[in-house]
């Protein structure tokens, strides 16, 4: 399962942008998942559950919301977009095999939302 890896990567990741930028508590990560990136999303919200609560004290209790991203082709001979799971590599249009993936293969980070600071009052 290298979802737990990927997990452990995001949050360094995000740790390490809270340390730059002096948050002492992340409450939550959107992560892009693309249909087709290999990552399968429930093993991520799995290892998640685990790992914010023992990895990082600024990340504890930390949400994490994935959001999936639909696979997208593109066919060279017609140049028409096209949905790739229902098809594949072979256009539906034209059923032309010089295609290309455009998205639906990434694992990233959309955005981090961070804790409201303590009042100086």
């Amino acid at each position: 399962m290298h979802e737990l890896g990927i997990v452990f990567n995001i949050i360094d990741s995000v740790d390490k942008i809270a340390i730059e930028k002096n948050v002492d508590s992340v409450k939550k990560v959107i992560l892009e998942v693309g249909e087709v990136s290999s990552v399968i999303p429930r093993y991520v919200e799995d290892c998640w559950k685990w790992a914010v609560e023992n990895r990082s004290q600024r990340m504890k209790g930390c949400e994490l919301k994935i959001i999936v991203l639909k696979a997208l082709s593109y066919c060279q001979d017609c140049e028409e977009t096209y949905p790739t799971l229902p098809s594949g590599r072979k256009c539906p249009k034209c059923g032309g095999n010089h295609t290309y993936l455009i998205t639906g293969n990434e694992t990233q980070i959309q955005s981090i939302e961070v804790a409201d600071p303590p009042s100086d009052k």
